[in-house]
């Protein structure tokens, strides 16, 4: 546990030579007292469960789990699903990973925390997606985006009046590039949530180590072309 005074931080998990898969991270909206707030500053609450954890007690565990979270937060957005993630951080390992991350568009890349920039902006697509005020209403409603997505594989289930989640198939799917296996599903509720989705790859900052930046934008747009 890292806790300093008034720090607005906390981590719980690894320890720092190893990964146990185990890992919970908390940060609070509040600006330091150097500067101002920020409309683009978040709140953002994020744990990682090894796959192991899955595995022995299957994704409805999971998701109720996810569930049980969710219930008591004021989210904007918030998701659940496979993602590559590493002790040092993405900036070091991740062009040992690049033909896996350029092959499983299912599996997401752990980025540490949500750029700045993101604000009330949806984070992608995954097996779970969480849908919160300003997105959902923008986009009709959980009636209007239920109507929208037609996969077999999908649902959407309302959580209250404001907010809902979007489940892409009873298991997280990795997908695999190599036997044409894009993930229809994701790619489809890409193709609705698109005006919402964060786009770093608009940011000139924008990078992932190893790559070229044409293959760093065309993984993050690999749900929208």
């Amino acid at each position: 546990m890292e806790k300093s005074g008034n720090e607005t931080w906390i981590h719980l998990g690894n320890e720092h030579d190893r990964l146990t898969g185990f890992k919970l991270t908390y940060s609070a909206r509040i600006p330091s007292r150097e500067r101002s707030p920020s409309d683009y500053d978040v709140s953002y609450l994020e744990g990682m469960l090894p796959t192991e954890y899955l595995e022995e007690r299957g994704p409805a565990a999971v998701k109720e789990l996810m569930l049980d979270l969710a219930s008591g937060l004021h989210f904007a957005s918030g998701h659940a699903g496979l993602s590559f993630d590493s002790v040092v951080g993405d900036v070091f390992f991740t062009r040992r990973i690049r033909t896996e991350l350029l092959r499983y568009p299912g599996i997401s890349l752990h980025h540490g925390s949500p750029p700045a920039w993101m604000s009330t902006r949806v984070d992608g697509v995954h097996w779970l997606n969480f849908l919160g005020p300003p997105a959902l209403q923008e986009l009709g409603g959980v009636s209007t985006l239920r109507s929208r997505l037609h996969s077999p594989e999908t649902t959407v289930q309302a959580i209250d009046g404001a907010r809902a989640i979007v489940t892409l198939g009873d298991w997280p799917e990795a997908g695999d590039l190599t036997r044409g296996d894009a993930l229809s599903s994701y790619r489809e509720l890409g193709r609705v949530l698109e005006p919402w989705l964060d786009k770093p790859f608009n940011a000139p900052r924008f990078r992932i180590e190893g790559f070229t930046r044409e293959e760093a934008m065309s993984w993050a747009r690999r749900f929208l072309d």
